[in-house]
């Protein structure tokens, strides 16, 4: 009879007994209802593994790298977001396509998820071997801003004038894409808007200059991911503005904040994150550079 359990961590755990030993492994979940409904198919997977041999089974083993992306994220049971499970499967079937990207962040990112894939596939006996790629915690932070000149020729210059709009409102707000490509009327408040993002429900405060941009509005932004990320990139290399991504807009506000004085509290919890040490990791390199000259 198996058991279901709960570590400090919140995830669950199986427990079940084989022949006077008991077996333990991890669900994978925090959820219990997810733990409730896996848990018999688990115990009979223990069961078969250490009646039949795990090793022959690992042994025969034939799946493709192709086919256990399918099975991993198709698998249902994953504790994952949907947001989540459409980024694991963009990093991987562009890894399947073109390999590792180049932006380091980006790399770091695939290479987990790579490693989690091949874990997952190996624990369930899809696979014979795990092999792990080295440098999936090696990334270097993006400092990019748009400095005052940049921003005024793309406010003064693109030429999309629903988009230019989205462009100002992401940078009046330092929001996210994700928490502003679909606002609907009901979540808009005269002071704030209520949004759902990267890290769920949260507030973003509407100063005079995003309040505007919104009153123009006859209909609100109905935006995909990737078109936002394309076009913004497209039309800053129209305008000849270098390694600019739409996400810098969200630095930069930060940024110019910081510069103007507003206490990195008020900041952190502008742009929504977890806590101040989170703002300060992002931001100190960044004013690192505005110290004036001293001698020592």
């Amino acid at each position: 009879m198996a058991s279901v359990y709960r570590k400090n961590t919140g995830v669950y755990y199986i427990s079940v007994m084989f022949q006077n030993k008991r077996i333990t492994r991890s669900l994978g979940t925090r959820s219990y209802k997810t733990a409730r409904k896996v848990i018999s198919q688990i115990e009979k997977q223990i069961l078969s593994e250490l009646v039949e041999g795990k090793q022959k089974e690992r042994k025969n083993a034939q799946l493709s790298f192709s086919q256990l992306i399918t099975q991993y994220i198709e698998y249902p049971n994953h504790d994952w977001s949907k947001r989540t499970r459409i980024l694991f499967c963009s990093l991987l079937n562009r890894y399947l396509t073109v390999g590792l990207p180049h932006n380091p962040t980006t790399k770091a990112m695939t290479m987990r998820v790579i490693n989690s894939c091949n874990n997952w596939g190996y624990k369930y006996g899809l696979i014979s071997k795990a092999v792990k790629i080295e440098g999936g915690s090696k990334w270097e932070s993006r400092l990019r801003v748009i400095n005052s000149e940049e921003l005024q020729s793309i406010f003064d210059n693109m030429n999309d004038k629903k988009f230019n709009s989205f462009v100002r409102l992401a940078y009046y707000t330092g929001a996210r894409s994700s928490e502003i490509r679909q606002i609907s009327r009901d979540n808009l408040f005269p002071e704030y808007l209520v949004a759902y993002g990267k890290t769920g429900k949260r507030i973003i405060k509407l100063n005079r200059q995003a309040r505007r941009i919104i009153e123009e509005q006859n209909e609100l932004w109905n935006y995909r991911r990737d078109f936002v990320s394309h076009k913004f990139k497209k039309e800053v290399r129209r305008l000849g503005i270098k390694d600019a991504r739409f996400h810098d807009l969200r630095r930069t506000f930060g940024y110019n904040l910081i510069r103007q004085g507003r206490p990195i509290y008020e900041v952190s919890k502008l742009l929504g994150h977890s806590s101040v040490t989170t703002t300060e990791r992002h931001y100190a390199p960044l004013l690192t550079t505005e110290i004036e000259d001293f001698i020592l």
